[in-house]
């Protein structure tokens, strides 16, 4: 019986535009390895009419990214962890990453304290690098529950950045891989933008796949990613997505990013506020 096409959905990093490109074209390697494999149902091309997070829980699911952050708080046994890729950009070490505090340079902001009582930026209250990393940061110094005056959702990093930008937030955090992609490929987007301080660190955003994926598939899925890392032709692909690796992690390196958010709460400070 022929297998239905399955869903892949790599939609964490798409902007700017070379990035988005670059994604594809690691896909469509990605899509002819499987293929030749032997493996059935293997889409030649992302799905793009989905959201990054209704990707997750698909029943055919072949192949999504998420956030370190939901992946340990609510997908962990209900999706199989296949890999976390490797980025080679300032904050990055191996699989592990950090988010840039960021701000605009003409505001006068030299530390983390000066933003007590201003305007903070998240993408979403569930996002690792926007809300998790940023409060365990900001819990070092918050003093209690409340520490910056308001705070907006924007619904993504290049969002949060512009709101910063344009005046409409005084800060926000932003994924350390974003940064390093805007930073290349479209610079002027940050170039009223500083960086106040770096968060802490914790394992980036996973490669996954459907609770009942087997043993066999997902060894083949690692394979293929293996392959992408020495295929001559994705040479540019590499470069431009700075991806340097791919990491096989324990679900228990994940607890990293509980603990933050447990830290944070024994310190009084359980949510950016």
């Amino acid at each position: 019986m022929d297998i239905e096409q399955r869903i892949a959905s790599l939609a964490m990093y798409v902007a700017p535009p070379p990035v988005a490109q670059a994604t594809d074209a690691l896909w469509a390697f990605l899509s002819r390895y499987l293929t030749d494999a032997g493996m059935e149902g293997v889409p030649d091309r992302l799905d793009r009419s989905i959201s990054h997070d209704d990707a997750w829980l698909l029943p055919d699911l072949l192949l999504s990214q998420t956030c370190g952050y939901p992946y340990v708080s609510s997908l962990r046994g209900n999706v199989r962890l296949v890999a976390t890729p490797c980025y080679d950009y300032p904050g990055c070490s191996g699989p592990d990453m950090c988010s840039f505090v960021i701000v605009r340079r003409d505001a006068g902001i030299s530390s983390l304290e000066v933003l007590r009582g201003r305007t903070a930026a998240i993408n979403s209250p569930d996002s690792n690098s926007g809300a998790n990393l940023f409060r365990a940061v900001i819990a070092l110094i918050a003093r209690g529950p409340l520490f910056f005056g308001k705070v907006i959702e924007t619904g993504g990093h290049a969002a949060s950045i512009a709101a910063v930008a344009e005046g409409r937030a005084d800060c926000a955090a932003i994924d350390c891989i974003t940064y390093g992609h805007v930073a290349r490929f479209a610079p002027d987007d940050l170039a009223d933008i500083v960086v106040v301080a770096e968060t802490p660190s914790g394992p980036g955003l996973p490669l996954i796949t459907r609770a009942s994926a087997s043993d066999d598939e997902v060894a083949l899925l690692r394979e293929a990613l293996e392959a992408a890392l020495v295929e001559p032709s994705l040479a540019d692909v590499r470069d431009v997505l700075a991806l340097s690796g791919f990491a096989v992690l324990d679900d228990s390196r994940y607890e990293r990013l509980l603990e933050l958010e447990r830290q944070a709460a024994a310190l009084g400070y359980p949510a950016v506020a």
